[in-house]
């Protein structure tokens, strides 16, 4: 998906943050929000006037309670869709674009956290063509279905199958109920067969029965 930035240049200097712990957003994926918060309403609306950039991005430990530490990457949307319902909540759907590692945050006056992204390790997100790769695909729908046998989950397999590898592993990564933890290792993996091995191990995981323990 074409998102008309190329390189470093084209992105902010200062970006505008969403600390949600348990939403992940990918480059080139669609992650719909429902805002009603005072000071992300004002974010929206900040960047609505600008670039219409913000950084999803979760937490980590540390920090106060109304004020935890970032996590050390997140990943930068844009607002592709905006609606405002009658009771001023606005509905907004965020499409990836680059991730960032958090260089600083800044003393901001703004009711919303900032923060001075660094970009540049993660260049190779503007590239479209990066996601193409080659996925195995029928280790992986097995490893898949073992994990939504043991959630007692299920997707539409056809529909599994025929996907674009990206798209599919990017959905799964972002739309199953992972842990945050998890979440955040599958933002940080450095490439696109990292973040497949990543996803494959957390399913293979997730799907072992568990050994009885047994008392004498």
């Amino acid at each position: 998906m074409a998102t008309g930035y190329r390189s470093v240049s084209d992105l902010p200097a200062l970006l505008p943050v969403f600390p949600l712990d348990g939403a992940m957003l990918l480059p080139g994926s669609q992650l719909p929000l429902q805002i009603f918060e005072p000071r992300y309403l004002n974010m929206v609306d900040d960047v609505m006037r600008g670039e219409r950039l913000i950084g999803m991005i979760q937490t980590r430990e540390g920090g106060e309670r109304s004020r935890p530490c970032l996590a050390e990457v997140g990943c930068a949307g844009r607002i592709t869709t905006y609606a405002e319902t009658p009771d001023g909540r606005y509905l907004i759907t965020l499409t990836g674009v680059c991730r960032f590692g958090v260089g600083a945050e800044l003393d901001a006056k703004t009711p919303y956290r900032q923060v001075r992204p660094d970009f540049a390790r993660f260049i190779a997100d503007l590239d479209a063509e990066a996601q193409d790769a080659v996925l195995e695909r029928g280790p992986f729908l097995a490893a898949l279905r073992k994990y939504l046998k043991h959630k007692g989950l299920s997707v539409e397999w056809e529909a599994a199958r025929q996907a674009p590898a990206g798209a599919l592993i990017n959905s799964l990564a972002m739309g199953l109920p992972l842990e945050p933890a998890e979440k955040q290792a599958l933002l940080e993996a450095p490439s696109w067969p990292e973040r497949v091995d990543t996803l494959v191990a957390l399913l293979e995981m997730a799907g072992e029965p568990e050994v009885p323990t047994s008392i004498n």
